[in-house]
């Protein structure tokens, strides 16, 4: 112990910084010891190499981009010919352009001479701290994943939501585009869209229209009512006991008769299950009597008659509510026609319509 604290010659605290200076010193002397013309050279080759792979990074830049811009339309080709969904059409192409582009670039800074391995590494511990701080881009992200899962609408609908109201056009990876009926688009993200309501216009086949329409008292109502019912009747594109009067027992019942279709359906055996069932008889499917369920009797019924109503005795008029269905996309052609047949008719049948009116009785006092 005694020894180790007693200072040997030459050797004291400041080992660290002289060892630095002696190679400092080996170092200008190895420098010393090149000539200028090698070093001219050694300058000169490295640059060289360097526009070399400048060059071939450049390269393959450029062509890395045409192969992606083929390999997309090669994809897209082959999601059109096989009828995929628009919306996941359109997620998939904007999924693999991102992930063919990223690679390209991984490929170029390696032909550039930088560590991939490292690059990547370092990406890598980026991306946590990126991913916390874009952890809305992320919920985007999720929310584009559950849409395409769940699909509460796709590419096509005039669906309502965040605010916003129009025809679904994309479906990318973090947001949604939709154009209103003005023909702006209007990017929506797609987290808030996977979380919130949603107002799908385009799901179900037929909507029901809604009227109110209001008389003077003392009109009459079964009149106003036959006039209407007469305005309605005249449109073709008012559903009226349609064939089709009960759309949700319909599917309902189609969905039942898919599940019995797939449960009568013959099932594959596999190579294992046929070894060890070799020469026994395979039960036919037909001959098994599974009951089918009719479910269309538990299905609500939908009324399609177009129906006029007395819904309420207002202060200056009497009104009536009328009720009609159409398909969806005849809604607001057959409600502005309605509208406009309703005010031009029934004043010709001697049905007027009210303006709002105030009654005003002032005590006579005697002079």
């Amino acid at each position: 112990m005694i020894l180790n604290q007693i200072p040997l010659p030459g050797v004291s605290d400041s080992a660290p910084a002289d060892t630095a200076a002696v190679d400092m010193k080996k170092a200008w002397s190895a420098l010393n010891a090149v000539s200028f013309d090698d070093l001219i050279n050694r300058i000169a080759s490295t640059l060289v190499d360097f526009a070399i792979h400048l060059a071939v990074a450049i390269l393959v830049f450029y062509a890395g981009k045409f192969i992606i811009k083929k390999l997309y339309t090669f994809t897209a080709g082959i999601l059109v010919r096989r009828k995929v969904d628009k919306s996941l059409t359109t997620f998939v192409l904007s999924l693999v352009n991102m992930v063919l582009y990223f690679i390209l670039v991984v490929t170029v800074i390696g032909i550039l001479g930088i560590n991939t391995t490292s690059f990547i590494a370092i990406f890598a511990s980026a991306g946590v701290a990126v991913g916390m701080a874009l952890s809305g881009t992320l919920q985007n992200f999720a929310g584009g994943v559950l849409i395409l899962l769940l699909k509460p609408y796709k590419v096509g609908d005039y669906i309502e939501a965040q605010g916003y109201a129009g025809v679904v056009k994309e479906i990318q990876i973090f947001s949604t585009i939709i154009t209103t009926p003005d023909n702006k688009s209007i990017i929506v993200p797609n987290g808030p869209l996977s979380t919130g309501s949603i107002n799908n216009w385009s799901r179900e086949e037929y909507r029901r229209i809604d009227w109110s329409v209001g008389i003077s008292y003392g009109d009459d109502v079964a009149l106003a009512r036959e006039v209407i019912l007469e305005i309605l009747a005249a449109d073709p594109r008012i559903v009226s006991q349609a064939p089709d009067n009960d759309p949700v027992g319909r599917l309902a019942q189609e969905e039942a008769d898919a599940s019995d279709a797939a449960l009568h359906a013959p099932k594959k055996r596999s190579l294992w299950q046929r070894m060890l069932h070799r020469g026994s008889k395979v039960v036919d499917p037909e001959a098994v009597a599974v009951p089918s369920i009719d479910i269309t009797p538990l299905a609500p019924k939908i009324n399609h008659t177009p129906t006029v109503y007395l819904s309420e005795l207002a202060d200056s008029s009497v009104n009536l509510s009328v009720r009609a269905w159409v398909k969806s996309a005849d809604y607001w052609g057959v409600y502005f026609d309605v509208n406009e047949r309703i005010y031009n008719t029934l004043p010709a049948r001697g049905l007027s319509f009210p303006f709002p009116q105030l009654d005003v009785h002032l005590p006579v006092t005697p002079q």
